[in-house]
């Protein structure tokens, strides 16, 4: 499992849940049953927003692959998504969230373009997948957005 490694002071709670984030879309991926963007968006509906239905998530259809023509990242895509789901119409908030999380995916992976990130194979989709979730559930906990009081359900 990839796992979060960022402490935050002031908030020893963040990285256990984004761990959990970055864990639940992790196994969405490796299940086949979704891509990398519907799993980072159903990993962070699943803990911040389990109450709008599960849907939702197949918005995300055509974001994997870089939408299909290679350009920018699903599990950046999907993120972006779910900061915009989670984060209750303010879009001043969400612009501003989506502008770190393309500089940070920028900082830590060089592209943001799936081209890129994936000539030599996607294999390494499964970690960028857990990351973004990962630093998605980070900045929505920065926010001080709380994760819903549910059981993050297992992926079989």
């Amino acid at each position: 499992m990839i796992s979060i490694k960022q402490e935050r002071a002031g908030n020893s709670a963040i990285p256990k849940v984004a761990d959990q984030v970055a864990q639940v879309a992790e196994q969405l991926y490796r299940s086949g049953k979704m891509h990398c963007a519907e799993a980072v968006l159903a990993a962070v509906k699943q803990v911040f927003a389990p109450q709008i239905p599960d849907e939702v998530v197949q918005m995300a259809g055509g974001f994997g692959g870089g939408s299909g023509a290679g350009c920018i990242c699903g599990a950046v895509s999907g993120g972006t998504m779910a900061l915009g789901l989670t984060m209750s119409g303010d879009k001043k908030a969400v612009a501003l969230m989506t502008r770190e999380l393309h500089r940070w995916f920028k900082e830590d992976y060089g592209a943001t373009c799936c081209k890129i990130l994936t000539v030599n194979g996607k294999s390494g989709c499964v970690k960028l997948t857990a990351s973004v979730a990962g630093r998605v559930a980070e900045l929505l906990l920065e926010t001080g957005l709380q994760p819903a009081a549910v059981a993050v359900k297992s992926v079989a």
